[in-house]
């Protein structure tokens, strides 16, 4: 069975962080090469839940205020017409609501992390929108995709780990410490998924310690719940990536 992944995808700049390129790079290395991969972005929401391009169309340069070289990096994965008829087959059967945009490119919570991890871009890429931001909506999605992992294909969430980008500016972290809001988020997040207390992290804004800080928007910690559903490890992932960058956590994790 594939497993499954929730990663926290950086921003463009992520490409400049030797230590982080190499952990993503070192975490693919140790899985098996995936048949097509099918990523949820923190940076796709659209209801009804939505197919991205089939074919191989431009990427979706999602951000502001980066030097032009970020513009034009290049992904140009083989699209997955077939990966996404197994979706709508999947999801009409529980009568779940399509759309398509074909002309939609992955976004870079998709690709800035798939360059690193499939540099050549041989492995056909799927993204699909959020169709929600509720937890047990994108589990229960989670849950409809799981039977694609029996066909070799990886699933993805990605997010990160704990995303408040105005509050940066008010850290109190000190000497490269991330501020205290993201490492309590953090370590109770690690210890959760440890325990694999699953009730806990989809109650995670009520249960979770500076979760209104850590994410006062949740759309980067909602993949999550989608990898979540996919897997059959109930709650419990192992982390692959910790730590911080630029004081929000880049934990990762694989489920099996």
């Amino acid at each position: 069975m594939t497993p499954v992944l929730y990663l926290s995808h950086g921003a463009p700049p992520l490409a400049d962080d030797a230590t982080w390129t190499r952990q993503l790079a070192g975490w693919s290395a140790d899985l098996e090469k995936p048949k097509a991969i099918l990523v949820v972005s923190a940076h796709w929401e659209e209801a009804p839940l939505t197919l991205g391009a089939t074919s191989t169309v431009p990427l979706v340069y999602d951000f502001w205020g980066f030097p032009d070289r970020f513009y034009q990096v290049e992904y140009a994965a083989p699209g997955a017409p077939e990966l996404a008829d197994k979706v709508r087959k999947l999801l009409r059967s529980t009568q779940t609501p399509i759309h398509d945009a074909p002309d939609r490119g992955l976004d870079h919570g998709a690709y800035v992390p798939l360059v690193e991890m499939y540099p050549d871009a041989d492995i056909p890429v799927l993204q699909v929108s959020m169709p929600s931001l509720d937890p047990r909506e994108l589990f229960d999605l989670g849950r409809k995709l799981a039977p694609l992992r029996e066909e070799g294909v990886l699933i993805i969430g990605s997010g990160f780990f704990t995303h408040n980008l105005s509050a940066l500016g008010q850290t109190d972290g000190t000497d490269g410490a991330p501020p205290s809001w993201s490492s309590e988020f953090d370590h109770w997040g690690a210890e959760t998924l440890r325990q694999g207390d699953l009730d806990a992290l989809l109650d995670f804004q009520h249960k979770a310690p500076a979760a209104a800080l850590a994410h006062p928007r949740i759309e980067h910690f909602a993949p999550l719940f989608v990898s979540l559903g996919a897997s059959s490890s109930e709650g419990k992932g192992e982390t692959v990536i910790d730590g911080y960058w630029h004081g929000l956590a880049k934990r990762s994790l694989q489920f099996g």
